[in-house]
């Protein structure tokens, strides 16, 4: 069974997500401030948080800098502002994805339930690596650093592969510029796009019937790049 924690100053809205995700078989924890959430996150394993932005004391998005500077669990989060800029700023700082309140349940499960697939896809629970990764129309090697698509096999450059496979454990986020170079190329980030706009050209090739209209990494105009969460 896999383990949610929500971090939310509503508790009714916290018991109300707790019992609809045991219908699919997820067992939810719930605090209510961001001081109490950081120290069950040390207490037991989880495979995603559920993450307010208005809470009393600590918010959101300091609980978020903090859960991030520790963990790489999907962070799903959610608010009553309805505002670009908020979306942005959780986004930027490392939610995975954003839902604003009030909201469908079925539409929160469903993330849930995908967040938490695509978590568990890197981190089997037996402890074994996986060597292939599918998706629809794609196959990447991981022990080879290959890719196999319609367009046929292919072994990647170091660069390429790095690129790839960080935009696909971080699949459906939006990745910014500022991300994707220093994790790729391990060095500071001095707002020179060049280097990534070129991989990311040459991977189009190898991984796209049309790169004019990518299916596997997606632009977000003014923010980065994102691998499509719906292959």
């Amino acid at each position: 069974m896999h383990n949610v924690l929500i971090i939310d100053d509503d508790r009714e809205l916290c018991l109300l997500i707790k019992r609809s995700v045991l219908l699919e078989d997820i067992e939810a924890d719930f605090c209510n401030t961001g001081k109490a959430g950081l120290q069950k996150l040390k207490e037991k394993q989880y495979q995603l948080v559920i993450l307010d932005v208005m809470m009393p004391g600590m918010d959101g998005f300091e609980t978020l800098e903090k859960i991030r500077k520790e963990s790489s669990l999907p962070i799903l989060m959610f608010t009553s502002k309805n505002d670009s800029a908020s979306k942005v700023r959780g986004l930027r700082a490392g939610a995975d994805d954003y839902l604003t309140k009030p909201f469908d349940m079925d539409e929160l499960i469903a993330r849930i339930v995908s967040l938490i697939r695509r978590y568990t896809r890197f981190n089997q629970q037996d402890g074994t690596a996986q060597q292939k990764l599918e998706f629809d129309g794609l196959q990447i090697d991981l022990e080879n650093r290959s890719v196999t698509t319609e367009n046929g096999t292919f072994e990647l450059p170091p660069k390429e592969f790095d690129l790839l496979l960080y935009c696909v454990k971080h699949q459906g986020k939006i990745l910014t510029k500022q991300q994707i170079y220093e994790e790729v190329w391990g060095e500071e980030y001095f707002y020179d796009d060049s280097n990534i706009m070129a991989i990311i050209s040459r991977l189009r090739k190898k991984l796209e019937v049309n790169t004019s209209n990518p299916k596997y990494i997606q632009t977000v105009k003014g923010i980065g790049y994102r691998f499509n969460k719906e292959v």
